[in-house]
């Protein structure tokens, strides 16, 4: 066993070799493009195949509709409809139909602003304090509501008949199937409910998943924090929360999936205030913790059984166990070897190691519990911050 190769492991599992992914658009850009293309079929009475709006760092980018047609029978309202392309990122909304129908104000409906921006069918509605968005809102963030306006303004700044763009006008967005999709996400946990977010902060979808993910993950400590939730409780996965919610009495709020984005939710979570962490996941991602590696997915490395032995004999496993381990194909194989030969204590110095780091990332104490796949706490490790 060559120990002397672990100073050279984080640079491999920071540093990984991926090929290039392609980028997509989010549901706010699509949705602005929806917009424009339904105020120009409101104000110029012809179906639209494709238009051009402007991003927030003011790059042009063309949308094609799957559909551009008037809504109703006496043309007072139109419907114009992209289907989302979120390039190589897994996101849930990824070929989702986004829809904008726009119309005229009507003389007796009250509208504060010029351009008034509604949600419909499949957009959920926030609940609760702490989000971008006011309780009671439909969820379609600022950046979005930004480029909906901008894009809208273009236009109505096109219309054949300038006066009756003086009027105020109502742009709805819809999701069709939104709230079946919203149940594969974490809104309810956010507090949105009855659909999805309208979400974006450039109008690109960067592969894979990350800025949506640290988005959600902000969100969710942003919600935590305005509930009162002093401590957080960071978890990989769901079997890895529902063991320690059923340990730990803590509100809702305060449980937030954090992924594979370790490092990120450690240091959000320093930022956000919270005086403790509790944090729950199975072998392979407390091992990885605990080899002080930031980003857990195997995407940023698939962990070389190797350097993990080499870790454990600095831990202080013996050759004799060492040994043992040679020849596991997965981190999973490796754990169920040393439950074999009954190492506990070297099982308890890894959460340690793990605890350890995350301490030293936050700057909070931070208590590891070790999952186990049928959802039972096997190791726990308390945190505490050395005077």
């Amino acid at each position: 066993m060559n120990v002397s190769r672990l100073s050279g492991w984080r640079r491999h599992y920071e540093f990984p070799r991926m090929r290039k992914l392609r980028s997509g658009y989010t549901t706010g850009a699509c949705a602005a493009a929806a917009a424009k293309g339904a105020t120009l079929m409101l104000t110029q009475g012809m179906d639209q195949e494709q238009v051009t709006i402007p991003f927030p760092d003011g790059t042009l980018v063309s949308f094609t509709f799957c559909a551009c047609q008037w809504s109703d029978p006496a043309h007072t309202s139109a419907l114009a409809a992209v289907i989302k392309d979120a390039g190589d990122d897994p996101d849930v909304t990824n070929k989702a139909r986004i829809e904008a129908t726009v119309r005229f104000a009507g003389d007796d409906e009250v509208c504060n602003e010029q351009i008034g921006i509604f949600g419909g069918k499949g957009i959920g509605t926030v609940t609760k304090p702490g989000l971008a968005i006011p309780v009671g809102e439909p969820a379609i963030n600022p950046v979005p509501r930004m480029m909906i306006r901008a894009a809208v303004t273009e236009a109505l700044a096109l219309s054949t008949n300038p006066a009756s763009v003086n009027r105020p006008l109502i742009v709805t967005i819809s999701i069709p199937n939104g709230c079946e999709l919203a149940e594969k996400t974490l809104n309810h946990r956010l507090g949105i409910i009855g659909g999805l977010s309208i979400l974006g902060t450039t109008g690109i979808v960067r592969p894979v998943s990350a800025e949506a993910w640290t988005a959600t993950i902000s969100a969710s400590m942003d919600v935590a924090r305005s509930g009162g939730a002093r401590e957080i409780v960071l978890s990989t996965g769901r079997t890895s929360e529902l063991a320690v919610q059923q340990q730990l009495r803590l509100p809702a709020e305060a449980f937030v999936m954090m992924g594979d984005y370790l490092h990120f939710s450690l240091v959000d979570a320093r930022k956000h205030g919270f005086i403790a962490i509790h944090l729950a996941a199975m072998w392979a991602k407390v091992l990885k913790g605990a080899m002080r590696i930031p980003q857990t997915h195997v995407r940023h490395g698939a962990l070389e059984i190797e350097d993990a032995i080499a870790f454990l004999a600095t831990l202080g496993a013996s050759p004799v166990i060492t040994r043992k381990l040679v020849g596991s194909n997965t981190a999973r194989e490796i754990y169920e070897r040393l439950i074999s030969m009954e190492a506990h204590d070297l099982i308890r110095k890894v959460c340690g190691a793990a605890r350890d780091y995350c301490q030293e990332v936050s700057g909070l104490p931070v208590t590891v519990y070790l999952v186990h796949s049928s959802r039972q706490i096997v190791e726990s490790v308390a945190g505490g911050i050395p005077e």
